[in-house]
């Protein structure tokens, strides 16, 4: 046997918790700073939802396997946890900049019960197969959200707001969420994965499916961009939806065509849908999608839900069911839309502090801010731009 598959045989399971930690809080918190006075917020308010988020899902997570009444706590449950948490920092992303830090702990709260008792459901009872989570994660994460953009739509905001956009240095920002998240995207598909040939065949297809990724965005959006320009939401965002689509099958032996193919269709969707989609739930359907998820973590986890059936079918994982793989990427949906909509009613109660419509998007209502500073940064800026 092979030096390399020694490794992953005997596991290195604690750099790849600490890679998946990475991606929480660096990852998770970097990629929302693209908005240009919302930094501090985006950062420091992923921190307070991790933390607290991290604890709540060792209890609720722990629930489904106490040992003697006792909820036991290995490297396993806190990665376990981590991804309990990912949920929520989706979610975070659909209502970014419109909601007050204790209405997003409240969501914490409901979100991670309710994500547990799906992942139970799952993993326990239906048996499918989703080691990189593009169901029970990504796609619960996103139509979770949005169901809460929904319940909290805004008229008010349905022209725009001065502060919903960004900046250079604030787009710079939130590019070093993207890299990060990149480059760790192959230790969160396969971190709970059997160590072994199904652990190093999780990270071999991850990795193709985002080179693949990459090249599609890149191609895509300079097809439908103005002078064939790039623009910097598809590259920070579209260039990560190969590692959300290829989850479900990271383990399955779909060979490199399979994980690229699946890498190539996630980067096209998601740029279309950056382009061309999020208008459109944001006019007619009232769903306003601060950091486009649906176009990232949405339809790349179902597309990865779809590529699970089918994978199955063909035979690609021992002892998999398509019918169970069906009915998890139901379940998921199902119990995202539905608690979406309760916690979103729970959200809307007058006495969380939601805050008002010219206060969006805006740190200085949490923070304390140097608007000198930020006023003078902001003509350098335009000066420059200029």
């Amino acid at each position: 046997m092979s030096r390399l598959r020694l490794s992953f045989k005997t596991g290195n399971i604690p750099s790849m918790f600490q890679d998946v930690h990475v991606m929480i809080f660096i990852g998770f918190g970097f990629l929302m700073t693209f908005l240009k006075r919302y930094g501090f917020s985006s950062v420091g308010i992923n921190l307070l939802l991790a933390a607290f988020g991290l604890q709540w899902g060792l209890l609720m997570q722990g629930i489904w396997g106490m040992d003697g009444g006792k909820i036991k706590i290995n490297i396993f449950k806190i990665i376990n946890a981590d991804f309990s948490t990912a949920t929520v920092l989706i979610s975070f992303g659909a209502v970014l900049g419109k909601t007050s830090p204790v209405q997003l702990l409240i969501m914490t709260l409901m979100e991670i019960t309710i994500f547990s008792l799906n992942e139970h459901l799952v993993a326990e009872i239906l048996h499918a197969n989703d080691v990189g989570a593009s169901m029970i994660i990504h796609a619960f994460g996103a139509y979770f959200g949005l169901a809460v953009a929904r319940v909290l739509y805004r008229p008010g905001l349905r022209n725009g707001h001065d502060n919903d956009g960004s900046v250079y240095h604030s787009d710079l920002f939130a590019m070093i969420g993207t890299v990060f998240l990149w480059m760790f995207w192959p230790s969160f598909n396969s971190a709970i994965a059997e160590p072994g040939m199904d652990q190093f065949t999780a990270v071999i297809n991850t990795y193709l499916s985002l080179a693949a990724c990459v090249l599609s965005a890149y191609a895509l959006s300079s097809l439908v961009e103005h002078k064939g320009k790039l623009d910097m939401v598809h590259i920070q965002n579209a260039t990560l939806a190969g590692g959300v689509a290829v989850g479900t099958c990271a383990d399955m032996s779909i060979g490199p065509f399979g994980a690229m193919l699946i890498g190539t269709v996630a980067g096209i969707i998601s740029t279309l849908g950056f382009k061309y989609l999020s208008p459109v739930l944001a006019s007619n359907l009232g769903i306003q999608d601060t950091c486009g998820v649906h176009n990232l973590h949405g339809m790349p986890g179902v597309l990865g839900g779809l590529a699970g059936i089918v994978a199955v079918a063909l035979g690609k994982k021992k002892g998999g069911k398509a019918a169970m793989q069906a009915a998890a990427l139901a379940s998921s949906l199902g119990f995202a839309l539905v608690g979406g909509a309760v916690t979103g009613l729970i959200m809307k109660l007058p006495f969380w502090g939601q805050p008002p419509d010219q206060n969006c998007y805006d740190d200085s209502l949490y923070w304390e801010v140097n608007k000198k500073k930020l006023s003078t940064a902001a003509c350098h800026h335009t000066s420059q731009m200029e």
